[in-house]
Parts: structure tokens; sequence; C-alpha cells
């Protein structure tokens, strides 16, 4: 498996292309109007405690005032824990007013606020720092039992009596030498001292630590081993990440490259075009098949079709083939569009068991190299896969899309027909409220061009029946649903 990082840069905005054996499988984008908040450490203050909820809000200087659960709070008032439930409730937890170091988990997503934590965490490139912890965990993607005892001695063995924290070890450790993770570990607790000093003398509102830009931290998170070339577009990008590589990633240091042609970096890695379809609701399969994929607000919905694969034996072994390269699709639209939430998979209905556990097993086969966290439920008997997909971020979608204005989202419009009638019972309705010696109907070119063609005698008719005439005219600037009924 090789991977490359693309990384494009341009005032505006950073993008960084993730792409596994010349194929797109993720994309991050960072706009410098708006920049993304996970990570962000601020001092807040608490504005609303709301007990019903078990939560409270909290200004950290922010549009939205953003959430906190009491799952999250770091028995602030001294409340224990007991098998990590709160044995407080959020009132005895916090209280109006008071001043709270926050942790930003999620950003804001739609009308939601960010979601916010207590439990700091800190992450460098072999470990993440837990200040309010004492345990060693390692990363369980990291498989070989000895390497993982390795790693959990070093980081035991620098763990002294008198010093707080805990640290989980990260994928990228493996193999890692035991200097640089102790030097990653020295780092860390001068980081957070640094934090603390800033945290002390900062007012609410305000943020005191801030992650990385979206380049570096492409570096950090996404360059493992296996990563064959880092290209960046821009120079002056290109080398702050050299002495960032050099600083803390040596071992990609000789990796990373700056891409001086002429033809745009995404464009020759055809990274454009996969980003132009991750947007449409179609995805064509190889063998002809396609997916049909509907972001909604409550989750996501797939649902895979043969169309026009036929395949060469029975129906069965065609509903299976297609089921298998859908399930490899599927793992790849999740990174792509960054899908989170309740993700919902309609696959096309099997007969046999044996089939079922297949597609099941390829499905998560291909999602143990996705970077953000799932989980998967068995086919239920409706022949629906459910699962989860944890999110932090907005999806492709909500980063370079919105709703769109015409139809509001909805994905469709009142006919021309519909609207018309509409027009008819709302000259009825103003005839009889009110006095007037004739109405003016505004309404776009299509429903106006219905009026007079198609039902004209209807409209004639209607006319006849109120007693008064009825003028129209067209607005270019109406959509097909709007229309006006003005009393003249």
């Amino acid at each position: 498996m090789s991977e490359e990082i693309l990384i494009n840069v341009t005032p505006q905005e950073t993008r960084v292309a993730l792409v596994e054996n010349g194929m797109l499988q993720e994309v991050y984008i960072e706009r410098a109007r708006r920049r993304g908040l996970v990570g962000n450490i601020c001092k807040g203050r608490v504005s609303r405690v709301l007990p019903g909820m078990e939560a409270a809000f909290v200004d950290v200087g922010l549009e939205r005032t953003a959430f906190l659960h009491a799952s999250d709070v770091n028995t602030l008032a001294g409340e224990e824990r007991a098998n990590g439930e709160v044995t407080g409730s959020i009132s005895q937890l916090l209280r109006a007013g008071q001043e709270v170091l926050v942790q930003v988990v999620k950003d804001p997503l739609g009308t939601k606020g960010a979601r916010l934590t207590t439990y700091i965490t800190i992450p460098s490139r072999y470990l993440v720092f837990i200040p309010d912890a004492r345990n060693v965990g390692v990363s369980q993607k990291i498989e070989d039992e000895a390497e993982r005892a390795r790693l959990c001695e070093i980081v035991r063995g620098c763990l002294g009596e008198s010093e707080s924290g805990g640290f989980i070890v990260r994928t990228a450790a493996e193999a890692a030498s035991a200097e640089a993770i102790l030097a990653d570990m020295a780092f860390l607790r001068k980081l957070l001292g640094s934090i603390q000093e800033r945290a002390r003398q900062a007012p609410a509102g305000a943020v005191v630590h801030e992650d990385l830009p979206l380049a570096l931290r492409a570096l950090r998170d996404l360059a493992a081993t296996q990563v064959e070339k880092v290209r960046i577009d821009s120079r002056q990008t290109f080398e702050r990440a050299l002495h960032f590589a050099a600083q803390f990633v040596p071992e990609i240091s000789g990796r990373i490259e700056y891409y001086s042609g002429e033809r745009p970096i995404f464009d020759l890695y055809g990274v454009e075009d996969e980003i132009h379809k991750a947007l449409q609701r179609r995805v064509e399969l190889k063998s002809g098949g396609y997916l049909i994929i509907d972001q909604l607000e409550a989750m996501t919905t797939v649902d895979v079709n043969t169309g026009a694969y036929v395949g060469h034996r029975n129906l069965e072994e065609t509903t299976f083939k297609t089921n298998l390269e859908a399930a490899q699709a599927i793992a790849r639209q999740l990174r792509l569009r960054n899908l989170g939430g309740i993700i919902i998979i309609d696959f096309i209905d099997m007969t046999q068991e044996e089939h079922r556990k297949q597609v099941l097993r390829a499905f998560e086969k291909s999602l143990e190299r996705d970077h953000a966290k799932s989980q998967i439920c068995n086919v239920s008997p409706l022949g629906l896969v459910e699962m989860t997909r944890k999110r932090t971020r907005e999806s492709l979608e909500h980063v370079l899309c919105k709703p769109c204005p015409t139809c509001d989202g909805r994905g469709t419009l009142k006919t021309p027909e519909t609207v018309c009638y509409e027009v008819f019972r709302e000259i009825l309705r103003a005839a009889r409220q009110f006095d007037a010696e004739r109405l003016l109907v505004l309404a776009s070119q299509e429903v106006v061009d219905l009026l007079l063609d198609e039902e004209s005698t209807s409209f004639a008719e209607l006319q006849e029946f109120i007693g008064k005439p009825v003028r129209l005219q067209v607005e270019a600037l109406y959509t097909q649903e709007q229309f006006d009924v003005v009393l003249m």
C-alpha cells in the first residue's frame, strides 16, 4: 500500500489530499477565514447550567455558546466518579459565571455549537498527553504484542512518582526509538506548563493554545511510515514543513518535496475531479452498479443498486459481487466525504447467510485504514447495516456547499401546475376577504406561461366567478414556487 500526501496552499485556504495507490481517500480543507477549532484549548465562562440536560453552555468567544456535557466535566467541584460515571449533578459540578479550562472536541456543526470537554489532551507525533490521568495506553492499530509491551515499558519507565499525567502511544510510534518517544514526553510536559501559565493570565473567552495549521497537522497525524511522498505546492509552506519535520518528524524529512509544476497539483492527480464527484448523490461502480448517498439531518443513508450489471451466473451471484464491490466503495466514500453520525446502508438482499457475512467482513476490512472510529452492527432482519462513525468536523458537503436557496435544501420543487392551483386558491381567498377592483398576480415565467396556456380556460372561469379582472405579471427574480397576489 503506497500513500502520498498532497498539500495545496493558497492565501485563502489549505487543502490536504491523502492518496492511496493513486486513489483519493481523504480530503481536509482549512480556510483562512474559518479555521477548524478541534484541539484548541480555551478559557471559558459558564453562561448557563441546564440540570434537565445534565449540561452547560460555555462562552469561549465564539458566535454561539459551546456545549459541555456532565460526562465531559473533570470533577471541577471535587465530585468523584465511579466507573466513569458522574456521581454529582451538573449543578454540583458547575455554576453560572465560573471560569473553566476547556478543549474543543467537535467543531460547530450546522445549528449546533462546538462540543467541549475539560479532559485536556495534547497530541504530539508519537504520544497523546493526558494531564489528569496516570495510565498508559497503546493504539489498537499496533497489533504486535512485543512492540506494544516495548512501548509501554518505555513510557512507564519515564513516569515519576511525583509527576502527574498519562499517555496514549499513537500508531506512528511503532518501531520508534526510545529517545524519540522520551523527547516527545519532555516536549509535551513543557508545552503543558506553557498552556497552564497562559491560562492563568488570559481573560475568559480567550484561546490559550491553538492546534497546528492543517499542513503541519497532516505531517504530524497522517505522515505514517508507508507514506512515500509529501508534495507541497507552496515554497513558504514547504520550508515550514521541512523545519517542523526536522524537529518533530525527522524520519519523513527526506520525503517532503516542493512541487513547482505549472499544472495545479490537484489536477495532476485527478483530485479536483474526485472532489466534484464526492458532492454528487450517485456513485458509479466499475461493474455497472451504483450507490445513492443521501446526507440527511439525522443520518446518512446509502442505497446499493445493481444498475447495468447483470452478472454471468445467477441472481444471487450477481447480488453478492455487487455488494462486495459496494462495500469497498462505501468505505472509501465515508472517508472521502467525511460522513459521520448514524449511517444506514441498504445492501441488495442476499439469500445466503455466508454471503452476508463475507460482505460485512469486506466492509469492516475496508474501514480498517479509516482514521475515524466506527462501530458496525450486524445485518438487520430488513437487510440493513447500521453503523456509527465518529464526527469531529464538518462533512465535505457542509464545508463546500450550502442548502439551495430555491428549494431550501429539499432537493425538489413544486411543479408549475401545483403553484398554479395555489395561485387560484389565493385569488379566491383575497377576493372574498378584501374589496378591490382588480387583482395582480406576480409569479415566475413558468407559472405565468401555464396560466396563459393550459390553464387559460380555468383562469378565465375564475375571473368570471369572482367578478373581478386578474392581471398577470412575470417577475424574473421569483423562483418557481414564489408568487404574490396584489390588491389594486
